[in-house]
């Protein structure tokens, strides 16, 4: 299946935090897009791997995505090296998409900085046709590199490079977060530790990040992101 769209980053939920309305919003316009994490959010201080996992399938669902697939790499410890680099080249030679979206290029969680560089990295080499990958039937691929990669904004406030209106999927987006039932909007007494983002305040901050970048182009919510390159456009008529 090949891919417009593949939002690639390395916790499940990341997607959802900081491309979930813009991933609903191409959805909603017959774009295929998928979702790849790079690891199964194992170390996460709230429940396990397993209940993300049902937790990434359901929020998949409400976003109504193409795929989601998990790369199973290790939560806190991978590194940007070859075996992490080919299981991506893989996975983007797999896919074939036109734009990649992955982590914030810098931020609270080292995860996130750390997974930017490795997605961006595997995304050059991915487009080297020396480098031989062969998908799980064994046929050889393809080299492919996608045309754009883009970051997302997640805790720590960077400035974006433009941002996206999501007004008519801002409530997918939040459906699609909540999805994830043992990580936000804790509300009930368990035998968990509340965290950062359990704290029902945490949604509050999110709602006002979405309003503060839509506020920069006069709608109610909006999403930003980084690029790593200067980027172009043909027609300046259609800037807001």
């Amino acid at each position: 299946m090949q891919l417009d769209l593949l939002v690639m980053t390395v916790h499940p939920d990341d997607a959802e935090l900081g491309a979930g309305g813009t991933i609903a919003k191409y959805v909603a316009e017959g774009k295929k897009v998928g979702i790849v994490d790079l690891t199964r959010g194992e170390l996460g201080t709230r429940g396990t791997a397993i209940t993300r996992a049902k937790e990434a399938e359901h929020a998949a669902a409400i976003l109504g995505v193409s795929v989601r697939e998990n790369l199973e790499l290790r939560d806190g410890f991978f590194i940007n090296e070859e075996e992490s680099q080919l299981r991506i080249i893989e996975c983007i030679r797999k896919f074939k998409p036109e734009i990649v979206i992955t982590n914030a290029l810098d931020d609270r969680h080292p995860d996130h900085g750390r997974a930017s560089k490795l997605v961006n990295d595997a995304l050059f080499l991915s487009g080297l046709r020396r480098i031989e990958t062969a998908d799980k039937h064994g046929v050889a691929q393809e080299a492919f590199r996608p045309r754009l990669q883009l970051q997302l904004i997640q805790d720590k406030y960077i400035k974006p490079d433009f941002v996206i209106d999501i007004t008519d999927y801002w409530d997918i987006k939040e459906r699609s977060i909540l999805a994830y039932s043992t990580q936000f909007n804790s509300q009930t007494e368990d035998d968990e530790p509340q965290t950062y983002i359990s704290n029902p305040g945490f949604m509050d901050s999110t709602r006002a990040r979405g309003h503060e970048f839509g506020r920069n182009i006069q709608v109610k919510y909006a999403e930003g992101f980084t690029a790593r390159k200067i980027l172009g456009i043909e027609d300046i008529f259609t800037l807001s």
